[in-house]
């Protein structure tokens, strides 16, 4: 992790207007606890300072696409919940009755200044299947093209990997609008995600004070680790349900796709402006290495149909030589799966790794478990899946 705090919180600093000039597209996610008051309310004020500063980068030629949480807050508000709901039906029911408030708001808001928009509500499938994802990234790119803003989130009415509580077991794409907002970026190949939450950024967690946050939040981070992820803590507080620690895990997607990305203050009411300009404000998320988009849809946009179990012989060819998945180094498989699909590769411990495109459905792949290449030769493919589709997860 590399971190830079010489500058003052709010002055201009070189390397961040070096990093932001070029931004021609922005991801804009604002969490939940931005766009409600306390009692769950609309924050109305607040929205349409948000609205005001999006049309300033729209008319400053900055593409802009917004990524909204809320509408299960709207819906329990307007259903009269005086807490967040427990069944999933109810949960529905909020979030169905929310978008279309919070959508009006939008509409509303960018009438005023002449921009159109579109809602997009997307499911993991759109995500998972590559045709689909393919369609919606021409849709997107459409769209912007017309001067459109297109506003997403989860379609929570139908889709229920956001809303539900999480469980180890689901092979989900993402969980929360964190994630949603860092797929977008990644798959319309943004010049920047920015993530507007209720605190001033990452702030270093510690261990003499509890692990409670203190100081003054990081300026820069150049390196997402274990170490800065478990520092994060868990999901926050609130009606959001997205925490620190997931908007970590959702940057590292961005950054593996060459974009940066920005955690900052969205109760205030410039920060959009001041985070574009180059001003010291949130948190700077700078990115390394890129991995090739096919890849990248493997690691991050699809889900798995199942696994598939490596001894260690094959998983050092696979992380230090990037070899292909062979039947020999498979050792066990799991779930009902058909050629094409993407499997969790995952070591003798249960840990996994790497993702990767099946070349054999299930009941083929379980009858050449452990066999030799040479004894299969007769077979479509000799590997179970080929190298170009594995991707290791960082």
């Amino acid at each position: 992790m590399s971190t830079d705090t010489s500058t003052q919180p709010g002055s201009n600093e070189p390397g961040r207007a070096d990093a932001l000039e070029d931004v021609r597209t922005v991801v804009v996610k604002v969490g939940t606890n931005v766009l409600s008051r306390p009692d769950g309310n609309m924050a109305l004020g607040r929205i349409h300072g948000l609205i005001e500063n999006l049309a300033d980068l729209n008319r400053r030629g900055i593409k802009v696409i917004l990524v909204s949480s809320g509408a299960i807050s709207m819906g329990m508000s307007r259903l009269e919940f005086d807490k967040r709901p427990t069944s999933l039906p109810d949960k529905q029911a909020c979030a169905a009755i929310g978008q279309i408030q919070l959508m009006a708001v939008y509409q509303q808001g960018f009438d005023r200044y002449q921009i159109p928009t579109a809602q997009l509500l997307l499911t993991e499938e759109d995500f998972a299947s590559r045709d689909r994802y393919l369609n919606l990234r021409n849709t997107m790119f459409r769209l912007l093209e017309m001067g459109v803003l297109p506003i997403v989130n989860e379609n929570d009415s139908i889709s229920t990997s956001e809303i539900e509580e999480p469980s180890s077991d689901r092979g989900a794409i993402f969980g929360d609008n964190d994630q949603l907002s860092a797929l977008v970026a990644s798959k319309l190949d943004a010049d920047l995600l920015l993530l507007l939450t209720d605190v001033d950024g990452l702030y270093p967690r510690s261990p003499s004070t509890g692990g409670k946050t203190g100081g003054t939040p990081l300026s820069n981070v150049g390196e997402i680790t274990d170490e800065l992820i478990s520092m994060a803590g868990g999901n926050g507080d609130g009606p959001g349900r997205g925490g620190m620690a997931s908007k970590l895990r959702s940057i590292t997607i961005a950054l593996q796709s060459g974009i940066p990305a920005v955690i900052a203050n969205g109760l205030k009411p410039e920060v959009i402006g001041e985070v574009l300009s180059g001003r010291d404000v949130g948190t700077l998320f700078l990115p390394g290495k890129r991995i090739k988009s096919r890849k990248h849809w493997i690691a991050y946009a699809s889900s798995t149909a199942g696994s598939a179990e490596v001894n260690p012989g094959a998983k050092k060819a696979l992380v230090e030589q990037g070899s292909s998945l062979l039947f020999k180094g498979a050792v066990r498989i799991d779930g009902d799966f058909r050629r094409g699909d993407v499997l969790s590769i995952i070591d003798d411990g249960g840990v996994e790794f790497a993702r990767g495109i099946s070349n054999y459905d299930s009941q083929e792949a379980g009858e050449l478990l452990g066999r030799d290449s040479n004894e299969i030769a007769d077979a479509d493919f000799p590997e179970f899946i080929t190298r170009d589709n594995i991707a290791l997860m960082e």
